[in-house]
C-alpha cells in the first residue's frame, strides 16, 4: 500500500462521503469525517469504524479551515438536492477555497460524469461551476465524476415501484445507461487519495457497468428472487416532479455518458468494480424488506 494519508471527508454521513470515508478507513487512512450533525447515527457509525468525527459546515469557511488544518487531502462535495443548486455552487467556491487557505496537498472534487460537456442539465452545471473555480485556484486537484449509481435502484423513490415487482424511470426500456456503485465510488476516490501526483490537474468521469432498464429488471428479477418489470414513465410526469431531472432523463435518451469502461478499469484495477449483477447479488434484499418468498 501506498503511504498512509490523512484525509477530511465532507458530507461523511451521506451516501457518497460515507462510501469514500469507509474505502479510505479500510485501506489504512486517516479519515476526518465533517459533519453537520456530528451527534447523528451515521456520525456515530463513523467514529466507531474509526473516523474522527468533526463539526463543520460548508457554508461556514472557518470550520472548513479549522477541520483542514492537519490533513493532506480534502474530498469535496457538495449535495444541489439538499441545499439548492446556487447554494451547491456557492459552498463547494467557499470550501475550495477554505481548502487553499488551510494548505490542502490534495483536492478531490465530487462533480458528475461529463458535466464539462455543457448538457444544460441544472445540477451538473452547479457542479461544473466549482470544478471551473477548482482549476483556478492553482492548487494540486483531482475532479471525480461518477455516473449514474447503481443504488438508484433501492432510492426511497424507487423502492414503493419496486415492492410491486416494478423498476420505473423516466427512459426508453431498451436505453443503456451508465451505472456505478457506491461502493465502487469510494474505492475510486481512495485510488485518488494513493495515487496522489500523478493524478493531479485531472477530470476522470467513471463507471462500473452499462446496461439498459430491461436488463436491469431481469437481473433484479434473479437477485431478489421475484419478477421485476421495467417501466418506462412519461417524460411528462417526470417533468411534473423535476424539470432538472427531466431534462437530465432527456439528456440520458439523446446523448448519455460516454465512459470507456474497459481502459478505464485496466487503468484502475485496485478498485474491484462492481458490475450491476454483481452489485444486485450483494445487496442484502431480505434486511430491505423487498426479498421474494421463493
Amino acid at each position: 500500500m501506498t503511504s498512509k494519508r490523512s484525509i477530511l471527508v465532507t458530507g461523511a454521513t451521506g451516501q457518497q462521503g460515507g462510501a469514500v470515508a469507509r474505502a479510505l478507513l479500510s485501506r489504512g487512512h486517516r479519515v476526518k469525517a465533517l459533519t453537520r450533525k456530528p451527534d447523528s447515527d451515521a456520525a456515530r457509525q463513523l467514529a466507531a469504524a474509526g473516523a474522527e468525527v468533526v463539526a463543520g459546515d460548508l457554508a461556514d469557511a472557518a470550520s472548513i479551515v479549522q477541520a483542514a488544518k492537519d490533513v493532506d487531502t480534502m474530498f469535496l462535495m457538495g449535495n444541489s438536492y439538499e441545499a439548492g443548486l446556487e447554494e451547491e455552487t456557492r459552498q463547494g467556491i467557499l470550501a475550495a477555497d477554505a481548502a487553499k487557505a488551510a494548505g490542502i496537498g490534495h483536492l478531490i472534487y465530487s462533480s458528475v460524469a461529463d458535466a464539462d460537456k455543457q448538457t444544460g442539465i441544472p445540477h451538473f452545471e452547479s457542479k461544473y461551476l466549482v470544478e471551473q473555480h477548482v482549476r483556478q485556484l492553482g492548487i494540486p486537484h483531482t475532479i471525480s465524476a461518477p455516473v449514474a449509481f447503481m443504488e438508484n435502484a433501492i432510492a426511497p423513490w424507487s423502492t414503493g415501484a419496486l415492492s410491486q415487482g416494478t423498476l420505473a424511470f423516466a427512459m426508453p426500456p431498451k436505453r443503456v445507461l451508465q451505472l456505478v456503485a457506491l461502493a465502487d465510488i469510494g474505492a475510486f476516490v481512495a485510488a485518488l487519495a494513493e495515487r496522489r501526483d500523478e493524478v493531479f490537474g485531472k477530470r476522470y468521469d467513471f463507471a462500473g457497468d452499462e446496461l439498459s432498464g430491461e436488463e436491469q429488471a431481469k437481473i433484479l428479477t434473479e437477485a431478489i428472487g421475484r419478477p421485476i418489470r421495467y417501466q418506462e414513465i412519461p417524460i411528462a410526469a417526470a417533468r411534473q416532479q423535476s424539470e432538472d431531472a427531466a431534462l437530465m432523463f432527456e439528456w440520458f435518451d439523446r446523448v448519455g455518458y460516454d465512459v470507456d469502461i474497459a481502459a478505464l478499469h485496466r487503468q484502475f484495477p485496485e478498485v474491484r468494480w462492481h458490475g450491476f449483477a454483481h452489485w444486485a447479488r450483494a445487496f442484502d434484499w431480505s434486511a430491505s424488506g423487498l426479498r421474494g418468498e421463493s
